[in-house]
């Protein structure tokens, strides 16, 4: 259900944010963003910080691995709009070509074994939650994965569960390809704040 605030911003203040950002980046505010203009309560600074601790915090992950990690979860959620955002940033600390492998599967991609059983953990969180076990993440440690890794993993796939489903609730307008590479180099360097 496509909200109007959302599109054109709840009050003035947000509405002359949304165009000035829009203007000065040359391209439409993501919806993602608007969002955060649209109700502080909802994904405001809260959420905002917890996605910038996960995707730009420390880690044993890159960046480019935790944001092939957030397109993945979109892609098994079909999630049209997080597949591309993330995709393009991810596609920014590993290649193209490694990021389309892994879209197309991940099992057979040329990515680091520890990723890769990451990767197949984050599956069953992600498609068969009411599955996880104490196996999984076992196997997942047997792979190489660190306990730090594998618990960075599954908070960034907590998090992409929750900014998926709300990307298709709200009928999140999917940029072009463009787009999606220009806001990519905006959130490298603004982060999700």
């Amino acid at each position: 259900m496509r909200l109007p605030d959302i599109e054109r911003g709840e009050n003035l203040r947000s509405r002359a944010l949304i165009r000035i950002i829009s203007a000065v980046s040359g391209i439409r505010l993501p919806d993602a963003a608007r969002v955060a203009f649209y109700d502080k309560g909802f994904v405001g600074p809260t959420f905002g910080a917890w996605t910038q601790a996960l995707m730009r915090g420390p880690s044993e992950w890159s960046v480019g691995e935790r944001e092939l990690m957030a397109a993945m979860v979109a892609h098994w959620n079909s999630c049209t709009f997080c597949v591309g955002a993330h995709s393009a940033i991810a596609v920014r600390g590993l290649d193209r070509d490694t990021v389309n492998a892994c879209l197309a599967d991940y099992r057979t991609a040329p990515i680091s074994e520890p990723l890769r059983a990451s990767l197949s953990f984050l599956e069953t969180m992600t498609r068969e939650p009411e599955t996880l076990s104490a196996a999984h993440a076992q196997a997942a440690l047997k792979a190489g994965a660190s306990q730090a890794q594998l618990a960075d993993a599954a908070a960034v796939a907590a998090i992409f569960n929750i900014t998926t489903h709300y990307a298709d609730t709200l009928d999140f307008a999917i940029p072009t390809d463009d787009e999606f590479d220009k806001a990519a180099g905006m959130m490298l360097k603004r982060g999700y704040r």
